[in-house]
């Protein structure tokens, strides 16, 4: 899909925040309303924006460890058994099948140390891994950094 400055805009708009509406942001950027609901309708169609919602931070609601573990399947199992077993862990927030020496990447929070590792058990007793390492985050300096890029393809072929 061909993305222009008024899209990447738009976009930077509603991530910055995601109530303003339509007509807030035709009125902030100078544009007909209905150029910028045009505008985002096809951007959702086309999949580019997945979804307009509010970004939530676990730490601020009891969850402040973070952790990448990759993980090892049993190669009977297959990995959309995996996903299925690790989806009801509600301390999974992301999980991503892999190329190298791991099968799988998750992204887990938990309340503690301690409870990463009630976390990381519950995830060995699904019975699909046969292994688990673990890196605990000791600071996030960004994360789904998506909007520059976004705004460097609008600015380079407006």
């Amino acid at each position: 899909m061909k993305i222009d400055e008024l899209d990447a805009k738009i976009v930077e708009l509603f991530t910055a925040d995601s109530d303003i509406g339509v007509l807030a942001a035709s009125r902030k950027l100078g544009v007909a309303r209905p150029t910028v609901q045009a505008r985002l309708d096809k951007l959702k169609k086309t999949g580019v924006i997945q979804q307009i919602a509010p970004i939530l931070n676990p730490s601020k609601f009891g969850f402040p460890v973070m952790a990448f573990v990759s993980v090892e399947i049993s190669q009977n199992v297959g990995h959309v058994s995996v996903g299925t077993a690790l989806e009801v862990i509600p301390e999974i927030v992301e999980m991503y099948t892999v190329s190298g020496d791991q099968d799988v990447l998750i992204r887990i929070v938990a309340e503690s140390n301690d409870d990463l590792q009630r976390v990381l058990d519950s995830i060995s007793r699904t019975g699909a891994v046969t292994r688990t390492r673990s890196a605990i985050v000791l600071q996030t300096h960004f994360q789904n950094r998506v909007l520059p890029l976004f705004n460097e393809v609008g600015r380079n072929r407006a």
